[in-house]
């Protein structure tokens, strides 16, 4: 009897464990029911890959945006590198050295601050005279020493400077004349740039006087320079007188400008007379001519070469 109401009771708890575990089955396939039918749901499919694309794209534009920056940053430390050494002078290596510190500065380190008040705390230095000349200031000075000389010094005599003028080879070459026999002779004259030939209008004469008598008479305006003296061969007007020298003297014509008084040019040309250095010089109008200078000739002036006595009377044709 008890045996099988233990059997009963037995088989009752069997079969609620069965229905249990069959209960817990019908979950899991439930739950499986469930998570299949969601899977296959189109809106879940689709979610789900736009939400990766989406992860995806702004995990690219981070890593983009890191870059850009990495490369800016990059980029702006080169510039700054570059901007640097161009900026850094050549003695800057030397300046980063480390300067030996003298001894002194760490005994005296107010040394440099008092020195620098002292100096800007002096009056301004006062000249009693004028300052020294530049060629004084810049002379060399040299000390002389041994034996009995002392120790003077004395300034070192300045050096000779080249002479740049002119010899006159040059002109000597271009303005001599040969001899039949090869020997030549030298000009002493030659024509200036505004040598001209007077115009026909101005009839230009030289009377020759030997006391009252006309001895010869002479168109100047004929040509533009006459050479007076002995030297047969050169001279254009000869004069026989031992006073006077071979190439004594010149009657050049030049022409000359000048300003009316409303600043208009006026040129023209006029004749002039030059002594050459001669021994015993010209006479214009009884006052003697300096050497190697031009004297303006007018009408009626009197010229005389030498001590010769002859007199060479200037004249101007009246015009018409």
């Amino acid at each position: 009897m008890a045996s099988r109401e233990d059997h009963g009771a037995s088989h009752k708890h069997r079969d609620r464990n069965g229905d249990a575990s069959r209960r817990d089955q019908d979950e899991s396939r439930e739950r499986t029911r469930r998570r299949d039918r969601r899977s296959r749901s189109p809106d879940h499919s689709s979610r789900r890959p736009r939400s990766r694309e989406r992860d995806r794209e702004a995990r690219r534009y981070r890593d983009r945006s890191r870059d850009r920056d990495r490369d800016r940053d990059r980029d702006r430390d080169r510039d700054r590198d570059r901007d640097r050494r161009h900026r850094r002078s050549p003695e800057e290596p030397d300046s980063r050295r480390r300067r030996r510190r003298d001894p002194s500065d760490d005994e005296d380190p107010k040394r440099g601050s008092r020195a620098l008040a002292r100096h800007r705390n002096s009056p301004p230095l006062k000249r009693s005279g004028p300052l020294p000349s530049q060629q004084e200031s810049f002379a060399v000075t040299t000390t002389q020493g041994g034996g009995g000389g002392g120790g003077g010094e004395d300034p070192e005599k300045p050096k000779e400077k080249p002479n740049i003028g002119t010899t006159g080879r040059l002109a000597a070459l271009s303005n001599s004349v040969a001899q039949a026999d090869g020997s030549t002779i030298v000009l002493k004259y030659h024509e200036p740039a505004e040598a001209r030939k007077p115009p026909p209008r101005d009839q230009w004469k030289l009377f020759v006087f030997k006391g009252k008598d006309i001895v010869d008479t002479v168109e100047l305006s004929a040509r533009s320079c006459w050479l007076v003296g002995r030297e047969l061969a050169v001279v254009d007007l000869a004069a026989e007188h031992p006073s006077i020298s071979k190439q004594h003297a010149v009657i050049q014509f030049r022409y000359t400008e000048k300003r009316n008084e409303f600043g208009d040019k006026i040129g023209r040309v006029k004749p002039y007379l030059i002594d050459l250095e001669s021994a015993n010089g010209t006479m214009l109008n009884d006052e003697k001519v300096p050497d190697s200078r031009y004297l303006e000739l007018r009408d009626k002036d009197i010229i005389k070469f030498g001590h010769s006595t002859r007199e060479y009377v200037v004249m101007l044709a009246p015009q018409d």
